[in-house]
């Protein structure tokens, strides 16, 4: 869409936008997980502060659409190339699990797929072009998503 910011918090606040119509208005079965959403929705959270804190500290770009300038192997990216998406998701799955509808908990795989096809794969393809064999060692050794 013309205009349309292509980025992945908007992506997630229209996940979350469907989540809440399918939990508050074609439920099909209630849950309760209280405590346990509100630990994940926070846990995405400090992962994500995690990530970015790591691309201030190294000075580049934390927009997707934006050519990195350091190949970030450290903190959060050791475990995971995509530690934002992994927060994100996580905070998806923490406020769909906690609104208690299983027909909201649709989204997550709709947005994860979103996700990886918009930006995931594009984002390696950059880090490969500018990073090379050193971006292919890390690919190799690091788990794209957890």
């Amino acid at each position: 869409m013309k205009g349309f910011p292509d980025l992945p918090p908007i992506w997630l606040a229209a996940a979350l936008g469907v989540s809440w119509i399918l939990a508050t208005y074609a439920p099909m079965l209630r849950f309760d997980v209280g405590l346990l959403a509100n630990v994940v929705f926070w846990a995405g959270l400090a992962v994500i502060a995690w990530a970015v804190w790591w691309f201030f500290r190294r000075k580049t770009p934390v927009e997707p659409h934006h050519t990195p300038k350091v190949l970030l192997v450290e903190g959060p990216f050791r475990f995971s190339r995509n530690p934002i998406y992994v927060g994100l998701t996580m905070i998806l799955i923490g406020v769909t699990a906690g609104w208690g509808a299983i027909s909201g908990l649709f989204t997550i795989p709709a947005f994860i797929l979103i996700i990886h096809s918009r930006f995931v794969l594009k984002e390696e393809d950059a880090l490969r072009e500018t990073f090379g064999a050193e971006a292919d060692d890390y690919i190799a050794r690091t788990r794209r998503w957890v």
